[in-house]
């Protein structure tokens, strides 16, 4: 099996990092638009939510992309949802998601060739693991809002009481704090406990500008 892989060089070291079956083999794109020729499948690690109808691959072999916010049912027929924002895709067991019943039988037989273990998220933004972590980033957020104590303080905190590996402000700087916006606000849309943190829209719209 040959698969193509759009990445840039830390999603590249952190597949790398997680490891793949070496019966497969890894063809490395950093570019999207990358000519992808007698591929069996495209892992899109480069998929950006924020401008779908230029970054889409449309080929007729399964893609596998990056869309944590972008619901399968928004994509060609063709992709399923991974979440891989950084340091998602090295944990033992990563999420996807598809409405799609032969993505779905696709992608299982892709990924147990690759020796990944996998989980079956509902086809909604965030899937699971990025919905929980942006709000505890929320959280955060609000409690600096409120004065209640330092970003540094907080991170320390979280990590010593949850045993998180990062603290709220070290995840959001690594995911990207922009990420971390668009899909608060797209749950917002849906559901009022989504509210975003004042702090958080002002910081994120400062690093999207």
């Amino acid at each position: 099996m040959r698969i193509a892989i759009c990445a840039d060089e830390d999603q590249k070291n952190e597949f790398l990092e997680k490891g793949c079956e070496k019966s497969v083999e890894l063809m490395w794109l950093n570019h999207q638009q990358e000519t992808i020729a007698n591929v069996d499948a495209c892992i899109d690690l480069l998929f950006n939510d924020d401008d779908i109808a230029q970054n889409t691959l449309m080929h007729n072999i399964p893609v596998l992309a990056n869309a944590v916010t972008t619901a399968a049912s928004m994509l060609p027929s063709n992709y399923t949802r991974i979440n891989a924002w950084s340091g998602f895709l090295k944990r033992d067991i990563i999420e996807i998601a598809t409405d799609n019943q032969t993505s779905k039988e696709n992608w299982q037989a892709i990924l147990n060739s690759m020796g990944w273990r996998f989980m079956w998220c509902p086809d909604e933004p965030g899937m699971m693991a990025a919905r929980i972590i942006s709000m505890v980033i929320n959280e955060a957020y609000f409690a600096l809002g409120e004065k209640i104590s330092t970003k540094e303080e907080i991170d320390i905190a979280m990590k010593l009481g949850t045993n998180y590996p990062y603290g709220p402000f070290e995840w959001s700087k690594k995911i990207g704090l922009y990420k971390i916006y668009t899909l608060l606000k797209k749950l917002n849309e849906r559901e009022s406990r989504y509210e975003i943190a004042p702090l958080l829209i002002e910081e994120a719209k400062k690093l999207k500008g």
